[in-house]
C-alpha cells in the first residue's frame, strides 16, 4: 500500500536491500528478528513476511507507527466507522472543519496563536481536531485498537508534510516554508503489503533495559550515530501521539522530560552502552548499522564486537549512503558511508570441569543481567570452580581462590595444553584400573596422592569420589570415599571448552582481603561467592581440613565489601538471606544499613533448593 512516508533521521529505507544482502550472504537463519532501535519501522516492515518481528523504540510516537506497520498488511477496513459515518475515516477527517478551543494543545502552543510557528493556525486546528476525535471514537468503540494505531501513525507521518521546520522539531523556521502553508491532508501510512508470518511484538522501552528481558535469533542494532538527540528532535510528534498536555519549556516548546538525552548521542557513553548491549544480547546473530561519521569509530566498534563474537570473527560491509537531508542540505552526507557490522554472538556458557559445591553455572545469566554497562577488570574474588569469571567478557579477569587444592586444579586446567591434560588423566585411570564405584583401585590412587600431592591425581580423585567433594583430614590428607561418578565424555568436552572468554587473566591463591587494590581502577567489578552462613556444606563446617565459615568470617567479609564500596569499587555478592526458616541477620542488617540493591533468584538447584540473592552497590542503569 502506498501512502505517506515519514521523513526521519537515519531512516533505513535506502538500506533495506543491503541489510537483506548481509542476511543472505551469511546464510542467517532464524524465526525471531529484533529491531532494537526501530525508528520509523522500515526494517521490520520489510522483513515481517520472513520473521517474527520484535520491535522497539524509546519514542512513543515511533512505537505507534511500528504497531501500525507490523500488525497490518493493508489498511484496516474500518467497518464500524464506515457503518456509522458512511465513508472511510480519511475522507471523513479531510472534509471536516474544526473549531479550536482551550483543549487544542497544538494550536495553543505550536502555531502563531501560541507564539510559535511550527504549523499554520489552520493546519494546527486540523491536527488537534483529528487527534482529539480519534481518541473519542476509540473510547466510544467505533475504532478498534488496531484502527486507532493506524490512524495515529498516519497522523504523525502526515504532520511532517506541513511542518515549518528543516525536518526535525528542535526549532521552527522564522519565515514560512511553502509546504507549511499547504492545507493539511491526512494520508494513510505506507506499509509493506506482505502478510506478517507471526504476531509481532512492539515495545516502547530503553534498549539496554529491554535487551535483558528478551531473546531471539537475529538482533538488528541501529542506534543514533550523532549528537542529535531524537527525544528533542521529535518532541512535538511525541506530544501529538500522547496528547497528554505536557508542561513545555522555552522558545521551542520542548516537553520537560525530554531533557534526558539518549546515551548513544554522548561520545563518552556510547561505547559502554554498546558493550552492555553485546554482553546482554541473547541472540545468535547481531547486525549493526552504523556510520563512518558516528561518534564511536568503526574500528572501536569492531574491536569491541570481536570480544563477544564466536571465534573473534567480525565482518564489515561498507555501502555508500546519503543521509536524510533537511532543508539546509549539509554536504556532510555526500561522502557518508553506511557501515554494516555483522558477527555471531558467543552465547555459550562454559562449565568448569571441576564439579563444585555451590557452583554458579546454573545462575550465570542472572549474574550477567546485574552487571554494569562497562567492566574493566572482573575480580572473581572467591573463584571456586571458576564458573563465573570464565564466562565474563571484560578487559581482564582476576581469578582468586584461597583453597590451594581448588586453585591448583583450576590453574592446571587453564594453563596446561588440553591434550596433555587428557593424556595424563587417561594414564592415571588406566594405571589404577579405575571404574565407577570400584573401591579398591580408588583407594590405591587416594593413598598414592596423599604421598605425592600430584595435582592430576587429585583431579582424577575428584572425578570418582563421593558427590565430587574434596574433603581432607586434619593432616590435609584426602579422605573422601568412593562415589558413583567417573570420567566421561561430558568431562572431556568441558575440559576442552574450558577457555576464558577474556584473554587477559591473572591467577591468585590468597585471601580475598590480600588482593592488591592499587592495580585496579573504579570500573573494576568484584564478585563474591562465599560459603553461605546459614546453609551447610563440606567447605564451611570447619571439620574437614578447612577453616570454618562462622559469624566472625561472615562479618569480616561484609566489612571488607563495605570498605570496597567506600573506595568507589563495584561489587556483586551471591548469598542467601533466608533458608529453612533461618535468617542471616548479619547479612540482612548489613544490606539495610548500606541500602544495597537486592535481586532475588528463586528456588536455585534441584536438591536442597534455596532462595538466593544477588546484592550490589550499583544499578546497571546508572551512568558509568
Amino acid at each position: 500500500m502506498r501512502g505517506v512516508q515519514m521523513r526521519f533521521l537515519g531512516n533505513k529505507t535506502r538500506m533495506l536491500e543491503n541489510i537483506q544482502y548481509v542476511i543472505d550472504e551469511n546464510n542467517i537463519k532464524g524465526e525471531v528478528f529484533c529491531d532494537l532501535f526501530a525508528g520509523s519501522g522500515s526494517v521490520g516492515d520489510y522483513l515481517k513476511d520472513r520473521f517474527k518481528i520484535v520491535s522497539n523504540d524509546y519514542l512513543y510516537s515511533l512505537s505507534i507507527i511500528n504497531k501500525a506497520k507490523l500488525s497490518n498488511e493493508t489498511m484496516p477496513n474500518f467497518s464500524n466507522f464506515i457503518e456509522n459515518f458512511g465513508q472511510n475515516p480519511f475522507d471523513y477527517f479531510n472534509s471536516k472543519t474544526y473549531t479550536a478551543d482551550s483543549q487544542y494543545f497544538i494550536t495553543n502552543n505550536y502555531s502563531p496563536n501560541g507564539g510559535r510557528q511550527y504549523f499554520s493556525v489552520e493546519n494546527a486546528v486540523k491536527i488537534d481536531g483529528i487527534r482529539i476525535e480519534i481518541e473519542t471514537l476509540y473510547k466510544d468503540f467505533i475504532l478498534s485498537a488496531k484502527e486507532r494505531e493506524f490512524l495515529l501513525a498516519s497522523l504523525i507521518e502526515s504532520v511532517m508534510g506541513v511542518s515549518n521546520t528543516t525536518g526535525t522539531y528542535e526549532a521552527f523556521l522564522k519565515i514560512w516554508d511553502k509546504r507549511a502553508l499547504k492545507q493539511f491532508v491526512l494520508e494513510p501510512i505506507e506499509i509493506n503489503n506482505a502478510k506478517p508470518i507471526a504476531t509481532n511484538t512492539v515495545y516502547n522501552k530503553d534498549s539496554n533495559e529491554l535487551i535483558r528481558t528478551i531473546s531471539g535469533d537475529i538482533l538488528y542494532i541501529d542506534p543514533p550515530y550523532t549528537v542529535t538527540d531524537y527525544n528533542a528532535a521529535y518532541h512535538l510528534l511525541e506530544s501529538i501521539a500522547k496528547y497528554d498536555y505536557p508542561q513545555i519549556n522555552g522558545i521551542t516548546g520542548r516537553r520537560k522530560e525530554i531533557y534526558k538525552k539518549s546515551k548513544y548521542t554522548r561520545k563518552e557513553q556510547a561505547l559502554m552502552n554498546f558493550e552492555d548491549l553485546f554482553r546482554q544480547a541473547q541472540f545468535n546473530d547481531i547486525i549493526i548499522s552504523y556510520s563512518t561519521q558516528g561518534l564511536v569509530s568503526v574500528d572501536e566498534l569492531c574491536s569491541l564486537a570481536k570480544r563477544f563474537a564466536k571465534n573473534k570473527e567480525v565482518k564489515v560491509y561498507n555501502f555508500p549512503y546519503r543521509e536524510y537531508k533537511n532543508i539546509r542540505q549539509s554536504k556532510k552526507g555526500d561522502n557518508l558511508n553506511e557501515v554494516i557490522i555483522y558477527f555471531k554472538k558467543d552465547n555459550s556458557i562454559i562449565r568448569s570441569p571441576l564439579n563444585y559445591t555451590g557452583s554458579k553455572y546454573s545462575i550465570f545469566n542472572e549474574i550477567l543481567r546485574v552487571c554494569p554497562k562497562h567492566i574493566s577488570t572482573f575480580v572473581d574474588a572467591m573463584g571456586g570452580a571458576f564458573n563465573v569469571g570464565v564466562n565474563i567478557v571484560a578487559q581482564d579477569i582476576i581469578y582468586n581462590e584461597f583453597l590451594p587444592h581448588t586453585y591448583y586444579i583450576i590453574k592446571m586446567l587453564l594453563e596446561k595444553d588440553k591434550d596433555e591434560i587428557l593424556r595424563k588423566v587417561n594414564e592415571i585411570i588406566q594405571l589404577y584400573g579405575l571404574h565407577k564405584a570400584e573401591k579398591e583401585s580408588y583407594i590405591k590412587l587416594r593413598n598414592h596422592y596423599n604421598q605425592t600431592k600430584d595435582i592430576y591425581e587429585l583431579f582424577v580423585l575428584h572425578m570418582y569420589c563421593f558427590q565430587n567433594q574434596m574433603r581432607f583430614n586434619s593432616k590435609m590428607e584426602f579422605n573422601t570415599p568412593i562415589g558413583n561418578c567417573s570420567f566421561n565424555e561430558s568431562l572431556v568436552e568441558r575440559i576442552c571448552a574450558f577457555v576464558p572468554k577474556t584473554i587477559d587473566i591473572r591467577l591468585f591463591n590468597k585471601s580475598y582481603a590480600e588482593l592488591d587494590l592499587k592495580t585496579l581502577d573504579k570500573d573494576s567489578v568484584f564478585y563474591f561467592d562465599p560459603p553461605y552462613f546459614i546453609t551447610s556444606a563440606t567447605y564451611n563446617d570447619g571439620k574437614r581440613g578447612f577453616v570454618g565459615w562462622n559469624a566472625d568470617e561472615e562479618t569480616k567479609l561484609l566489612d571488607y565489601i563495605a570498605d570496597l564500596d567506600s573506595r568507589g569499587f563495584k561489587f556483586i555478592l551471591s548469598n542467601v538471606i533466608y533458608h529453612n526458616d533461618e535468617t542471616n541477620h548479619l547479612l540482612a542488617e548489613w544490606i539495610k544499613t548500606h541500602k544495597y540493591n537486592i535481586k532475588n533468584i528463586d528456588n536455585v538447584g534441584s536438591k536442597n533448593s534455596r532462595d538466593e540473592v544477588l546484592i550490589t552497590n550499583f544499578d546497571w542503569r546508572e551512568n558509568v
